[in-house]
Formats: C-alpha cells, sequence, structure tokens
C-alpha cells in the first residue's frame, strides 16, 4: 500500500487542494449572492449551471484530454478554475456568476476525471478499494475545510475570492512537478438509461430522486441559512455538518444493507430524511442547535442513499457490468442535480426559505414509497450473493473513479476485454 501511495502523494495533495478551492467557493457564492439580494430563483441556477458543466464535462473531457495530454490538460483545467474564480469576484453579478459556474463544473469534472486515473494507474487489484477510500477522504476533507473558512473573514469582499484563485493554483504545482508515470487514456462511460431501468427500477428512479434533493441542498443549503438568519459562521457549521454526517453514517449503512435487503434499507433512510426535512418545513425552527441537529440527521440519511441504491444496481448486473452501470447511475445523478436548483429556488421564492426543506421531503417520501413496493416485485438477492457494499460518494467523483473500485478488478484482469474497450 505505501509503495503504491508514494508516487502518488504529491497528486494527493494537489487534490487537497483543488477541493479546498471546491468547497469554499461553492459556498462564497451562494452567501455572498444572498448578501447582494439576488433572488433565491438566480441562485439556485447556479447549482443547475454547475451540474450540467459537470456532467458535459464527464463526457467530453476524455477527449480534450486525449488530444492535450495529462499535464497540459490539467493545468488547463485547475486554470480555468483559478480565472473563473476570480472573475467572480470582480463580476459581481448574478448573470455573469450563473453562466461562468458551468465552466467551474466541467473544468471540476476534468481535473477529477485526470486525478482519478492518475490514481487508478498506481493501483493494484488488492490496494484500488483502499486508495479509492483515501481519495474519497481527501476530497471530503477539502470540502469541508474549504467552507470552515468562511467564518475566518468577510464574505462582502473579494478576499476570498482571491483565496479561491491561489488555492487553485497550489493545486497545479505538486501535478506538474511529479514524476509519475502518465496513466492511460480515459475511459468513456456510455450512458444506457433503459438497460439502468431495467437492471434496476429502484435503483434508476431513487438516484434521480436523491440527485434532485441532494442537487437542491448543496446549493440552496447556504441561501436557506442565510434567509433564516443564520450568520456565515453557522451556515458553513450547518453544511459542514451535512457532509460530515452523511461520510459517518456510510459505513453503518452499507454494513446492515449487506445483512438484510437494502430497499428496506433505502427506505428506512429515505423516511427519516423525510422527517428530518418535514420537521424544519413545519417548525420553521429559529434555534441555532434545533436547526443543525435536524439538518445533520437530514445529512446522514440523505447522503447514504446513493451508494447503497448503486449497490443495490450492481446486486443485479454481471460483473463486467459493473463499470457501465455505476458510471450511467453516476450521470444520471448528475441529471438530478440539474433539476433540483432548476425547481428549488422559484419555489423557496413561494413558499420561504423552509420551502427548500418541502422539496427535499417529497424527495424522500417518493423513494420510500416506490423501494417498498419494489420489494414486492422481485426477490432480494441473497445476503450471500450480493456484492460488498462499498462508498461511492457523489459530487465529489466521476466515471472515471469506478476503476478504482475492487468491484472492477475482474474486469481489468481480462487483457481481451481492456482492448476491446480501448476500440469501442
Amino acid at each position: 500500500m505505501t509503495k503504491n501511495l508514494l508516487p502518488v502523494t504529491a497528486l494527493l495533495l494537489g487534490t487537497l487542494f483543488l477541493f479546498l478551492g471546491n468547497g469554499l467557493h461553492s459556498l462564497l457564492l451562494p452567501v455572498r449572492g444572498t448578501t447582494e439580494g439576488y433572488s433565491t430563483t438566480l441562485l439556485g441556477l447556479l447549482g443547475t449551471s454547475w451540474a450540467s458543466g459537470f456532467v458535459l464535462g464527464c463526457l467530453l473531457a476524455p477527449t480534450i484530454v486525449k488530444r492535450a495530454g495529462h499535464v497540459r490538460a490539467f493545468s488547463c483545467f485547475a486554470s480555468l478554475l483559478a480565472i473563473i474564480a476570480l472573475l467572480t469576484g470582480i463580476l459581481v453579478d448574478p448573470i455573469w456568476w450563473v453562466a461562468l459556474r458551468a465552466f467551474t463544473g466541467f473544468s471540476t469534472a476534468g481535473t477529477s476525471m485526470i486525478i482519478e486515473s492518475w490514481l487508478n494507474e498506481r493501483a493494484t487489484n488488492e490496494s484500488r478499494g483502499a486508495i479509492f477510500s483515501l481519495y474519497i477522504a481527501i476530497t471530503l476533507m477539502g470540502v469541508v475545510g474549504g467552507q470552515l473558512m468562511i467564518p475566518f473573514g468577510d464574505t462582502g469582499t473579494s478576499l476570498f475570492f482571491m483565496i479561491c484563485g491561489i488555492v487553485y493554483c497550489l493545486a497545479m504545482l505538486p501535478t506538474l512537478l511529479s514524476t509519475a508515470a502518465l496513466p492511460q487514456p480515459l475511459k468513456q462511460v456510455r450512458l444506457d438509461l433503459p438497460a439502468l431501468y431495467r437492471t434496476s427500477p429502484i435503483s434508476f428512479l431513487g438516484i434521480l430522486l436523491v440527485g434532485i434533493a441532494n442537487g437542491a441542498y448543496g446549493t440552496l443549503g447556504a441561501v436557506f441559512g442565510r434567509q433564516v438568519g443564520l450568520t456565515d459562521s453557522n451556515v458553513a457549521l450547518m453544511m459542514s455538518t451535512t457532509i460530515f454526517a452523511g461520510a459517518v453514517m456510510q459505513f453503518p449503512a452499507g454494513r446492515l444493507s449487506d445483512r438484510i435487503d437494502r430497499r428496506y434499507v433505502l427506505a428506512a433512510l429515505a423516511a427519516v430524511a423525510a422527517i428530518a426535512g418535514s420537521l424544519v418545513f413545519l417548525l420553521e425552527p429559529t434555534g441555532v442547535v434545533l436547526l443543525i441537529a435536524l439538518v445533520g440527521i437530514y445529512g446522514a440519511t440523505a447522503n447514504a442513499l446513493y451508494p447503497i441504491a448503486v449497490s443495490h444496481a450492481n446486486d443485479f448486473a454481471a460483473p463486467e457490468d459493473f463499470v457501465k452501470i455505476s458510471g450511467g447511475l453516476l450521470l444520471l445523478y448528475g441529471i438530478g442535480t440539474i433539476i433540483g436548483p432548476t425547481i428549488g429556488g422559484p419555489i423557496m421564492t413561494v413558499t420561504g426559505p423552509y420551502g427548500l426543506f418541502m422539496i427535499t421531503a417529497c424527495a424522500h417520501v417518493m423513494i420510500t414509497i416506490y423501494a417498498i413496493f419494489r420489494s414486492r416485485m422481485r426477490a432480494a438477492v441473497p445476503a450471500a450473493e450480493r456484492e460488498t457494499y462499498s462508498t461511492n460518494y457523489p459530487g465529489t467523483v466521476t466515471p472515471e473513479s469506478l476503476q478504482m473500485s475492487p468491484r472492477a478488478a475482474p474486469f481489468e484482469e481480462e487483457p481481451d476485454a481492456k482492448d476491446e474497450s480501448k476500440t469501442a
């Protein structure tokens, strides 16, 4: 394990800087936008624009990397991230922000795909799961660390925009100076929606709904916090608590889903997320402690749904289809994150800030009902025959990361299949 990690230490350091910038910039824009008096609808379009750019990046970035090479493409994407961060500090205008946010999403997908392919190149079948877990931990630490910078400065000035630009530039340096061998060309995952639905209807619909809920909250959570009177510090704490609680819940929820029907676990987690969201919507808590406690429960359960839904789909899929199925579901989640902020902004404008949790509650209620319905339609895969649960955190990874999963190892070990994938 140490032997495999040493050559990519610089790459992981660059990853940390990259997601520090992502975490800071993604929270800074809605917080500053609320201060500037931008409408909730326009602020919701920030998330729509970013998610649209990210999905396009997953589809188109491999072509750019093949033409320019990994190092030059990474430098190009990271430079764009730095330029856009600085421009959003200069052009304090919602229309410009929405337009530029699409380029941020596209560039984030490009940098992430290059990092993930590089890590996969150094991974063996025995170490790829551990390397992937470490990568996910670093991305989450980066996002949370970036968000927690907010209390230490004034969001009404250009300070944090300049810090974002600096951090993105720092992300380039370790990769440019690295002597690690370049990875193989990026793989492109084809999105086959009919096949996804036939494999697992609940995973198909469930992940789309999870994307809608997470996309709405991820983009408009900070707007909600400011509109209900939270300080910048408490907004940062609320958003970070959601991510941290979700990360902590991954292991116990996953282990439980390995033992009983995953659809029951999906239904239970979605029900708790719906209850937490409904309580926030109905009670309209103003106390910081109660609000963050409810949001923490929401984050713990809502953020555990995606990997369980992916695991359920793969229980019914052939091993060689893992990358195609999981990659398609990841891009389907991206479609959901485009829809969520788009409908979230107008609904919050009409119902008030607490309407955000009405949206998430409705999505999670539908997951609960459909999961129970599907559990009556098809028998569960016996526990002994299921794929072992593996954390897969959406929003921080691209389809390229799926090559690092232990479940992709059998496919990678077949030279003929590998050669065919290159010519497809």
